[in-house]
């Protein structure tokens, strides 16, 4: 689902430069991997190089989805469109802030992403990922209507209503109670796994990532630099 080798981005310039490399990745169906290191090392920015939200420096290959989507053409060509239309079909987005419309209903930010790819509005998918999460008594309702951890659930749903085959969620228990925070971890990887896709999780939560046995993709930093390796 996910093959990717030599990618680098920095950010910054001069004595502020800082590189996320990351040698070698492959990501299976129905594989979650977490992504870990501390804070500042880079997590946030190699999930948005994989999320094609930043465009690397360096990238030897990345291959994309059951169709094996060749995304390293699509950026060497600079093919902003065709690079578009890859993220908003075949990648789903968890944010930390959960980044809910307040204006929309928690049925209508969930369908959202199905109705601007001009998808079916029923999903057996969508419908599943609803039970999973216990979302059905809150769909009338709007956003500020919501418990933190309530609004990051339907976040979840909503990174997955496009059917996505790979999951990208930025830290999704960052705002949570300990108690929260479990439940919410423990039903997203029992969604991912069920829906069959791949997901890339970063957490700082070490003990979330030890009790649930992910394997990790960690960092190792030095000066100006952190690389990600998988970690077992």
């Amino acid at each position: 689902m996910l093959d990717i080798q030599g990618l680098m981005v920095a950010r910054g310039s001069g004595a502020q430069r800082h590189c996320v490399r990351l040698p070698n990745l492959q990501l299976g169906r129905g594989e979650i991997r977490a992504v870990t290191g501390e804070s500042g090392c880079g997590k946030s920015t190699l999930l948005e190089a994989i999320g094609l939200l930043l465009a690397p420096q360096e990238l030897t290959h990345y291959q994309l989805g059951r169709e094996r989507l060749d995304i390293r053409r699509l950026l060497d060509a600079n093919d902003q469109a065709a690079l578009a239309a890859v993220r908003s079909r075949h990648l789903g987005f968890v944010l930390q802030s959960g980044g809910l419309l307040p204006f929309l209903s928690v049925r209508d930010n969930i369908s959202l992403p199905r109705r601007m790819l001009g998808l079916p509005s029923r999903s057996a998918q969508v419908a599943k990922a609803v039970q999973v999460l216990r979302l059905e008594p809150l769909l009338g309702k709007l956003p500020q209507a919501l418990s933190i951890g309530e609004r990051q659930r339907v976040a979840c749903v909503r990174a997955l209503a496009h059917e996505p085959q790979v999951l990208l969620a930025d830290e999704p228990t960052a705002a949570l109670d300990p108690h929260s925070a479990r439940r919410l971890f423990e039903l997203l990887l029992d969604l991912v796994a069920q829906l069959g896709l791949s997901a890339l999780v970063v957490s700082h939560d070490w003990s979330l990532v030890q009790e649930f046995g992910l394997t990790r993709l960690g960092a190792v930093s030095r000066q100006g630099e952190t690389r990600f390796a998988a970690i077992d």
